[in-house]
């Protein structure tokens, strides 16, 4: 018998005694309120899968994206929906922590780098958005051109110095 056969086994009689409880009247609460957690539950079993096959670590994606929606929908449930209008962001989010953490854990392949710094960005990008700091973004183009100038000059005078060593 595997390890993840148990675990599910072990999950499924607790989930069944839950339900039973609740449909007797022992417990109360309300389905529409716990569901992300069968979210969050699913993304732990796609990181219960990698950790028990280091090899596989494809499912770091979709665990990643789970449990982070799973914990959105569960914040939503409990605090209130409106706040989705704050949250939208993390949907895009949610891939590029996974390419992060898929580079970090997984091969190191560069190319994960790639879109997961382009959705973690945008995503982030656009939760500043709903605040107050976006107005100021020129602030991050003029340090970008700052330091462009910057490295420039530097390049430059280690070329001259190169020059006046060897200038043949």
């Amino acid at each position: 018998m595997k390890t993840s056969d148990m675990v599910i086994g072990i999950g499924l009689i607790i989930l069944g005694v839950l339900f039973l409880f609740e449909n007797f009247g022992y417990i109360a609460f309300d389905f529409k309120d716990v569901w992300p957690v069968f979210v969050i539950l699913a993304g732990t079993g796609f990181w219960i899968g990698y950790i028990q096959d280091k090899k596989n670590y494809g499912l770091i994606m979709p665990g990643t994206i789970l449990i982070i929606y799973g914990l959105m929908f569960f914040y939503c449930s409990v605090e209130g929906w409106y706040y989705m209008s704050y949250l939208w962001p993390i949907f895009i989010m949610g891939p590029g922590i996974g390419f992060f953490l898929m580079y970090l854990i997984g091969q190191q392949e560069k190319g994960m780098l790639i879109p997961a710094s382009i959705l973690t960005g945008l995503g982030i990008l656009f939760m500043l958005s709903k605040t107050g700091v976006m107005r100021y973004w020129p602030v991050v183009l003029i340090v970008i051109g700052i330091v462009m100038i910057v490295r420039y000059q530097i390049k430059s005078r280690s070329s001259e110095k190169d020059y006046e060593k060897n200038p043949y």
